[in-house]
């Protein structure tokens, strides 16, 4: 990356690695320069919540706000009802209006963690594309909309390609869903003045339709800007884990699961999540990053700090770090550890060991469990656990049980009443 930005925004985005590509450069630094830039990302409402996978997007708005600009959270309350197809080998199962809805409660919950959205000239606005998607009279929509668009150039999208190349059935529906998105561009440039779309590197053909189609319809000049798609260190996508997607709201998945997620990032990774996950200054991160052995893990105890006080408050990072602290350093139980309560008529005269591991999370399946058990890496209250046929009855449970797979993972189980 050879250009030298003049904003502080494309400084921001290039230092701290957030940018993959732009559609141009120079263009958008100077609207940057000039005034206020409106930006936008889109986000399908398929759950309700996001996963750490959309985080690097939401600290692109978030940095898009704290440099003096606009920032505009899009909810697909209208494409949601189609289904992106980029690089799925499936079409995305159809969720009813009143599930998109209640999607959308549930992700708004994080952007004002984020965001903030004011009626000042830099306050964020929430928008659905449902607004100008629902009404659309289809007639119309595809003579001034969709003549604009080459089936020939749309057939060679990466998103599109992929899955023609492997025989997979591509709907109607989901070819569809591209000339959508680009629409939303088109109506946020002209409702709200937005100059520039983020997303993730495999947005980058979507993002450019949006572009061409505002250019030919509206003759304004706008712009793309894309962030690295992100694999940890080992190859995995960033925002899964063995355990399922790290979820950002805390009635999905534990502030203190959160914490742990990123507590545990490789050696490797803690740097780079630094810069783009935290706030700190990138001389601080570039130091905490180059640490070695045992003070590596300091590192990443600050990096999950930082992350869980944006996410779930500077209360709920600090309980997790104690909770860790307890459990890890003093091999005691934590109160924040993800707990498995039972009922007596559960327990009835007896639970398997197999199945406790199991039902607390700790392993997928019984077999996945036994096989925890035989490799010697599950252990009860600290101790190895090495009969996989041990059942637990109501004495055993009269204090909770402390269950753990490997190092790192840990899990009680209590006695309802």
């Amino acid at each position: 990356m050879t250009y030298h930005p003049k904003s502080e925004f494309m400084r921001v985005m290039i230092e701290r690695g957030f940018l993959a590509d732009c559609t141009d450069y120079q263009g958008l630094d100077e609207a940057l320069i000039q005034g206020v830039v409106p930006g936008y990302i889109g986000f399908d409402a398929t759950a309700k919540s996001l996963h750490v996978g959309s985080l690097i997007q939401i600290m692109m708005l978030r940095w898009l706000q704290k440099t003096g600009h606009k920032p505009i959270t899009l909810m697909g309350g209208g494409t949601t009802k189609v289904g992106d197809p980029s690089f799925r080998a499936d079409e995305r199962p159809l969720l009813t209006p009143a599930a998109i809805d209640a999607n959308i409660d549930g992700i708004k919950q994080v952007f004002a963690k984020y965001i903030s959205y004011d009626d000042g000239p830099t306050g964020a606005l929430m928008l659905n594309n449902a607004e100008w998607l629902d009404d659309l009279n289809y007639l119309d929509f595809l003579r001034d909309i969709g003549r604009h668009f080459s089936v020939n150039r749309m057939l060679s999208f990466e998103s599109v390609k992929s899955r023609l190349d492997r025989e997979q059935s591509l709907s109607f529906l989901e070819f569809n869903y591209m000339i959508l998105q680009a629409y939303d561009f088109l109506e946020l440039n002209r409702r709200y003045g937005c100059l520039v779309q983020f997303g993730g590197s495999d947005q980058w053909g979507n993002i450019v339709n949006g572009i061409d189609l505002t250019r030919r319809v509206l003759d304004h000049e706008i712009y793309g800007l894309t962030s690295p798609l992100l694999t940890t260190s080992d190859g995995k996508k960033m925002g899964k884990s063995a355990q399922g997607a790290i979820w950002l709201n805390a009635d999905m998945l534990s502030p203190y699961e959160f914490w742990q997620f990123w507590r545990n990032t490789t050696d490797a990774d803690v740097g780079r999540f630094l810069k783009l996950y935290t706030e700190l200054p990138l001389d601080e991160c570039d130091r905490l990053g180059a640490l070695q052995g045992s003070e590596i893990n300091d590192a990443k105890v600050i990096l999950a700090n930082e992350v869980t006080t944006l996410c779930h408050g500077a209360e709920a990072a600090a309980a997790a770090e104690a909770t860790a602290r307890e459990v890890f350093e003093k091999g005691g139980v934590g109160d924040d550890l993800p707990t498995l309560t039972l009922s007596a008529a559960e327990l009835g005269d007896g639970i398997s060991i197999v199945q406790l591991i199991t039902r607390s999370g700790l392993a997928k399946s019984g077999k996945e469990a036994k096989r925890l058990i035989a490799e010697n890496g599950a252990r009860m209250n600290d101790e190895p656990l090495t009969d996989a046929g041990l059942m637990i009855d109501a004495a055993a449970l009269a204090q909770p049980i402390k269950l753990s797979a490997g190092k790192k993972r840990h899990a009680l189980v209590t006695l309802d009443g």
